[in-house]
């Protein structure tokens, strides 16, 4: 239920107390019977407990959404964090794997589809990316495993990440 749908709602049972609650009262000046006026007095309560039971869910969703829209905030600013706190890291690790590109003596286009393999693309995404066919792409990767001397996509991102992830027993708890 939305907002608007949650007031009107409320709008319509308040309303309703309002107005057997105004009858209640011309009724016992009317001296009506006692199981009548118990009965509206019972509609005019349920009516008032659904516009409290309606506000209370209201008030409670208003301070849930506070409150995850302060949680999704710290969390940006941690990522935000992280990531400045990683970009030296990480544009040193981007001029190291170029220069071992380099050394493997890899042309512009073959670092670029190398750098998009490690990235974890597809040949076909890669080829879109770079606007060529996919088989351009394979031929680029092919010519990146021999050059290299390894065997595929696997092989390339284990040279480059092997080593910053250190053995099993340091990164358990």
């Amino acid at each position: 239920m939305n907002n608007r749908e949650r007031w009107v709602i409320i709008t319509i049972l308040l309303g309703t107390a309002i107005f057997v609650g105004t009858d209640l009262i011309t009724d016992s000046s009317e001296g009506a019977p006692w199981w009548h006026l118990a009965s509206e007095g019972f509609v005019a309560l349920a009516a008032l407990a659904g516009v409290v039971f309606l506000l209370r869910g209201s008030f409670a969703l208003k301070r849930s959404l506070a409150a995850e829209v302060l949680k999704s905030s710290n969390l940006e600013a941690e990522a935000e964090q992280w990531r400045k706190q990683a970009r030296a890291h990480i544009e040193g690790l981007s001029q190291e794997i170029e220069r071992q590109l380099t050394s493997w003596k890899l042309t512009i286009s073959e670092k670029e589809v190398a750098f998009l393999l490690l990235k974890g693309l597809s040949l076909k995404e890669i080829a879109e990316i770079r606007k060529t066919s996919e088989k351009t792409s394979r031929a680029q990767s092919t010519a990146i495993y021999e050059k290299s001397g390894l065997s595929g996509r696997s092989e390339l991102a284990a040279f480059f990440l092997e080593d910053l992830l250190g053995p099993n027993e340091e990164r358990r708890p």
